[in-house]
């Protein structure tokens, strides 16, 4: 069962992902790893990566869609994965089609207030990188992380401002995927606006039911 999980920044793709691998036993692949892994073990693809992180550039459709590739070759990944953060755009999603069959794109959809007042209320400590948010996860002294006595702090993309500039670009690049899946006959969207976490993650299930 290969997934793609759709959804603007904070959405909750990263909860719902971390309940739904447990209960199929697939892995959740991150761009974000995958960027991480082959930079630390400076395969090839890593080093082209970080020679334009390096100068400040974005990383080029093909290193991008090289090292997805290459990720989604591997043996751990024979029962399925839950892929998330990749496709960003229709050329990237048409590339992935010549080498992956995806079998069902779970898009996630919140009110853009609701997305704002979770990120900027999200707070992170500085020793730990424990997560807290001032409404929702409250630590128990304000500014302190509850593990580790840490500095809890906000970070710079977390700020109102930066939020709605990182809707803007998701609107701009990413959203026209929705169509794109919705074509194919693939795609499935769920209201994830409710803090009942359970009850969003039963509703993904029930979709995913069908192709186990």
């Amino acid at each position: 069962m290969n997934i793609i999980f759709l959804g603007a920044p904070g959405v909750g793709k990263g909860t719902y992902t971390g309940r739904v691998k447990e209960k199929y036993n697939i892995p959740h692949i991150s761009t974000g790893d995958i960027f991480r892994e082959n930079i630390k073990n400076e395969t090839e693809l890593g080093k082209e990566a970080k020679n334009y992180i390096d100068k400040g550039h974005l990383v080029p459709d093909e290193v991008t869609i090289n090292m997805v590739k290459d990720r989604l070759s591997k043996d751990d990944l024979e029962k399925g994965y839950i892929l998330d953060g990749f496709p960003r755009t229709i050329p990237q999603a048409e590339a992935m089609g010549n080498f992956a069959k995806i079998d069902i794109v779970v898009n996630f959809i919140a009110e853009e207030t609701t997305i704002i007042q979770r990120l900027s209320g999200r707070r992170i400590c500085k020793k730990c990188a424990e997560i807290f948010h001032v409404k929702n996860i409250p630590p128990k002294v304000e500014g302190v992380c509850d593990k580790c006595n840490g500095e809890l702090y906000q970070r710079d993309d977390d700020k109102p401002e930066a939020i709605k500039k990182r809707l803007e670009t998701y609107k701009e690049q990413t959203a026209p995927l929705i169509g794109f899946y919705k074509e194919k006959g693939i795609l499935e969207s769920i209201e994830a606006d409710s803090e009942d976490v359970d009850s969003i993650v039963k509703n993904v299930e029930k979709i995913l039911d069908k192709f186990k």
